[in-house]
């Protein structure tokens, strides 16, 4: 035991720059601590050796009886004075550990020290910067309350000898998207009604987030009616119901619909129309064979030329332009073909019937020939 002591004593006798010993602090000064080694007196440790971050007292980071690892920096034998540092001691733990998790891919975790000009500063052993742009997926204007956080970090780029650590969350938060993104991709099946929120609009669709990833309301798909711009419908922020047509996992693509979650026109018209009714509609297309006439929003149904009127039209566009408002009677309902037969004579009211009844019942059809009594009878024309 003696001969043990005295070994130490012996390797204590001496000491050289670069040494790294343990010591207990013994004394906590405003700029400085005394930390017993072990030698013949004690070491000097200066504020500046502290941390790699800015320290403004002793007392806020050291304790007497704290024990610590320190290095040797500097030897003054006339003065009686070692100097020694912590950081150093940290700096050199801490780059051997970052280089381990650069090269794997690892995290580590770090408390925000401080907000400076272009990102926030931690200490991981030595002091490392993480630019405003790798702090979050989205840009952040004011970054004041993450001061004190402690956030999850990938080191992006070091080198020791410039003393420089550049690391980054938004790493972190990408792989973190992407492997939820892949999660969600592979659970999606068409047909799934889901509910998501919308995050951008563009001229051809709506971008919906379905919790985590982003799939496509194309315009057409927005709503039963025609749409001009996603922003006639939807604002970004919206919380909306979607439904999954298709999902390609390989590409990444997703594409929704909204309108395929409420109740499409001709399930409305079946509820509010039924067969001897007489709706109003508007004629919105002209045939040979007949006149389409919207009933409801996007549903149009069919008055064929025999229904048009109760004489003889040659034409549609005899009778009938496009854009003019009419009554129709509906004659036959089949929602589940997507077909509705309409009559526009049927409407017609007993006076006018009568009426062009009446203005008809001089004439006479003789051979296939409408001839009136003046063409039977020319001597009558002549009557007073």
């Amino acid at each position: 035991m003696a001969e043990e002591m005295k070994t130490e004593l012996t390797e204590m006798e001496s000491l050289n720059v670069g040494d790294v010993l343990k010591g207990k602090v013994v004394k906590v000064e405003t700029n400085q601590a005394l930390v017993d080694v072990g030698y013949k007196y004690e070491a000097i440790l200066p504020i500046s050796e502290l941390s790699a971050l800015h320290v403004a007292q002793m007392s806020d980071e050291l304790s007497v009886g704290d024990e610590l690892e320190v290095k040797v920096i500097r030897i003054r034998e006339d003065e009686d004075k070692v100097i020694v540092s912590k950081k150093a001691v940290d700096a050199e733990r801490a780059w051997a550990e970052l280089k381990q998790k650069f090269e794997s891919g690892e995290t580590l975790t770090a408390t925000v020290a401080d907000v400076v000009k272009g990102g926030l500063v931690v200490n991981v052993g030595v002091r490392g910067f993480i630019p405003a742009s790798m702090v979050e997926r989205q840009f952040v204007e004011d970054f004041s309350d993450y001061k004190g956080r402690e956030l999850t970090l990938k080191v992006v780029e070091l080198d020791p000898e410039k003393n420089k650590l550049i690391l980054s969350r938004k790493a972190v938060l990408e792989e973190e998207a992407q492997k939820k993104k892949k999660e969600v991709l592979e659970s999606l099946e068409a047909g799934q009604i889901l509910e998501g929120t919308v995050q951008r609009l563009t001229d051809f669709g709506a971008f919906v987030d379905i919790g985590g990833v982003d799939g496509l309301v194309h315009v057409s798909e927005l709503a039963w009616h025609r749409v001009e711009h996603p922003k006639d419908v939807l604002n970004e922020g919206d919380v909306v119901k979607v439904k999954v047509l298709k999902v390609d996992p390989e590409n990444e693509r997703i594409s929704l619909s909204i309108k395929e979650t409420q109740e499409g026109p001709w399930e409305q018209v079946a509820r509010k129309i039924k067969a001897g009714d007489v709706v109003t509609g508007t004629v919105k297309r002209l045939v040979s064979f007949g006149a389409f006439v919207e009933v409801h929003p996007g549903v149009e149904g069919l008055v064929h030329v025999s229904q048009i009127a109760r004489h003889h039209v040659e034409t549609p566009a005899d009778e009938l332009t496009e854009g003019q408002e009419v009554q129709v009677k509906v004659l036959e309902m089949k929602p589940e073909q997507k077909r509705i037969s309409l009559s526009i004579k049927e409407v017609e009211k007993p006076e006018a019937r009568k009426e062009k009844e009446e203005n008809t019942s001089s004439e006479y059809t003789t051979g296939g020939l409408n001839v009136t009594l003046g063409d039977m009878y020319p001597e009558l024309r002549n009557l007073k």
